[in-house]
């Protein structure tokens, strides 16, 4: 047992360090950290440290020295005081006597590096979010569009549970064509279906952009395999067209609920209802759980929360699903505006409405210097813009538990965010956005300024 005059002697950027034995509270393997944006030099990233989020930083850099890459003998020694903190370090020598190791005034370091982290206030007033969008989109049809086959197919955003990446090709099988067999998902099976069976359309090898669309039948769970997810929609019922008679007794036609026209007519979405996806026999078959499974996944529902997740670069970031209006493809050019600030990358026609759209990858630092993919459209307090991503990977549901306040770090990039994700594939985190902080209020005066003036270009359709 430790003394009370033992240190935990450390190594870092080439010397030895000495913490006080009982500000230690374990040490850890690495693990896998996410990146804060534009956060002090010395913040490696938020890690999930048995079940709680703390920040990671390097004691290389908290003393001014060179970090050196993370090895075998990589350590994070947890210590706590007025902030719990994991300390990368490149090597744990000793617990006992300090011998000739630098003591470390750990709470001095800390103030110094990270202003305010141990006296930062509550953040409770941050979890509230602003309405999701203006009122006139309160009445549109929200949707989940994804690709099947090189062709564009769309389920109902209540229909949809979440979307997930696909697990490794070893764990399908089965021998009818439709059904794929049973993979783990969140403590139960969840069975995969594979929509171009149903379809009628050639089905070809799973991709790192393949998704699980996961859904319900009944009260029970099941998941599309998709080839790609495409988009998050937000449409008016006049875009919204029955299928024609002529088509509703073709094979796959028969699964199509009803047609979206999209871009004047120049685009249609077929929009799928999983209960005609299947015959009785076979939704029979699917629908195989008991009673208390489907009060369990109604619970689930009930209590979860859905975050869409894009990338930037190569971190994940979450956005709630109710401030998010759609998500559209970049369309590759957009119009410049004159004398727009920088954030502004330029303009472009949505459906008849000119569309700000803002750089927020020169925010986060990443993705910098590569083609966006996607445009997530959002309005944050009455006024809309569109935020250009690398990708949009997926739909998230997380319970309540699952979520965290972001730990207390007063600097940077760490305001753009209000909470946690703990999401349990690998102990991955990903950080939530508040909307409202995605533009700060002398942004959105600039803004609204740029949109009026935006108005009167001619900005083309994409």
């Amino acid at each position: 047992m430790a003394g009370a005059t033992d240190v935990l002697t450390v190594d870092a950027s080439g010397e030895g360090f000495a913490l006080p034995a009982a500000l230690v509270r374990e040490v850890l393997r690495p693990v896998p950290l996410t990146r804060v944006p534009h956060a002090p030099a010395a913040l490696l990233g938020l890690a999930n440290l048995r079940g709680t989020v703390r920040p990671v930083l390097s004691l290389a850099r908290l003393v001014g020295g060179t970090e050196a890459p993370p090895g075998p003998a990589s350590r994070i020694v947890v210590v706590e005081g007025a902030a719990t903190v994991g300390l990368l370090v490149e090597r744990v020598a000793r617990l006992g006597p300090g011998g000739g190791a630098r003591a470390l005034d750990l709470p001095a370091l800390l103030e110094g590096a990270f202003a305010g982290l141990a006296r930062a206030a509550p953040r409770a007033a941050n979890l509230a979010l602003p309405e999701a969008r203006p009122a006139r989109a309160a009445e549109a049809l929200a949707l989940v569009a994804f690709r099947i086959a090189g062709q564009d197919y769309a389920l109902p955003l209540d229909k949809v549970a979440e979307v997930a990446r696909l697990p490794a090709p070893a764990a399908l099988g089965g021998e009818d064509g439709a059904i794929l067999g049973l993979v783990p998902h969140r403590g139960g099976l969840l069975p995969l279906v594979l929509p171009h069976a149903l379809l009628g359309l050639p089905a070809g090898e799973p991709t790192a952009a393949t998704r699980i669309v996961v859904t319900r039948l009944g009260a029970h769970r099941l998941g599309l395999v998709v080839d790609s997810m495409s988009a998050i929609l937000r449409v008016g019922e006049e875009a919204v067209e029955p299928v024609p008679p002529i088509l509703s007794r073709g094979l796959g036609e028969a699964r199509v609920a009803a047609i979206l026209r999209l871009d004047g007519g120049q685009r249609l979405v077929s929009v799928l209802s999983p209960a005609g996806l299947f015959d009785e026999a076979t939704a029979a078959r699917l629908a195989t759980g008991t009673e208390e499974e489907a009060m369990a996944v109604s619970s689930e529902a009930g209590a979860a929360e859905r975050f869409l997740v894009f990338r930037l670069g190569e971190e994940s970031y979450g956005l709630p699903i109710a401030a998010v209006e759609e998500v559209v493809r970049h369309p590759g050019a957009l119009t410049r505006i004159p004398h727009a600030p920088d954030f502004v990358e330029g303009a472009m026609n949505l459906r008849g409405a000119v569309l700000p759209v803002i750089d927020q990858r020169r925010r986060f630092g990443s993705g910098e210097g590569r083609p966006a993919g996607r445009i997530v459209v959002v309005t944050v307090e009455g006024l809309r813009a569109g935020f250009a991503v690398d990708a949009v990977s997926e739909v998230l549901p997380v319970a309540a538990e699952d979520l965290a306040p972001v730990p207390p770090l007063a600097e940077g990039g760490a305001r753009l965010f209000d909470r946690v994700a703990r999401v349990e594939r690998g102990g991955r985190i990903i950080l939530l956005i508040d909307p409202r902080a995605l533009l700060d209020a002398a942004e959105r005066d600039l803004l609204a300024a740029v949109a009026a003036q935006a108005a009167t270009i001619k900005v083309a359709e994409p």
